[in-house]
């Protein structure tokens, strides 16, 4: 077996857990990736450095929820980012330390330009207090790919009116528009 905590490998449960804890840690763990995609796509930092150990490493030389929030500010230069989570494999390590693969699909872009990526995650999760967090995320990139035109360039859908359009989120989220400090994109 791979020693190493990610990948698709098979791993004996935990000694001592049974299997509704167990069952519950994977659940937990699944929304704790979900909620960091949608967090990212509403922009919401406050939500998504909260998914976060508070004592989380955010850079070489600075750690902590405040400095991975700054980190976070920097790297989100497209007015918008939506991410997918899609693969998803858990490895239960203990009672409360899990690791975890995640396959996710990222478009982002803004009116002059949209691009695709797959990014691939390999997450260390950590409980602490009862509370499931990332204590890392080792983000990787499968490729990334321009596309031939952007969807926000495209004249509003007026769903339900309108199937084929640009439509109404993220900028219908406060925390979008707080972020950006815009009301469109």
């Amino acid at each position: 077996m791979d020693e190493r905590p990610w990948g698709p490998g098979r791993r004996a449960a935990p000694a001592g857990m049974s299997d509704v804890e167990r069952l519950l840690a994977y659940e937990e763990i699944r929304q704790l990736v979900a909620r960091y995609a949608l967090a990212l796509t509403a922009a919401d930092l406050d939500a998504l450095v909260e998914l976060f150990v508070p004592d989380v490493r955010a850079s070489r030389t600075a750690t902590g929820r405040d400095a991975l929030r700054e980190a976070f500010a920097r790297q989100l230069t497209e007015p918008v980012y939506v991410l997918d989570v899609g693969t998803h494999v858990i490895n239960l390590l203990g009672p409360d330390d899990a690791a975890g693969t995640v396959l996710c699909t990222v478009e982002f872009g803004g009116r002059d330009g949209w691009a695709r990526q797959l990014v691939g995650y390999e997450d260390t999760y950590t409980r602490r207090d009862g509370t499931w967090y990332f204590v890392r995320r080792h983000h990787q990139l499968f490729y990334g790919v321009p596309t031939a035109e952007t969807p926000l360039a495209q004249e509003p859908a007026e769903w339900p009116r309108r199937q084929v359009g640009r439509g109404t989120l993220p900028q219908a989220w406060r925390t979008w528009r707080d972020f950006t400090g815009r009301d469109d994109v």
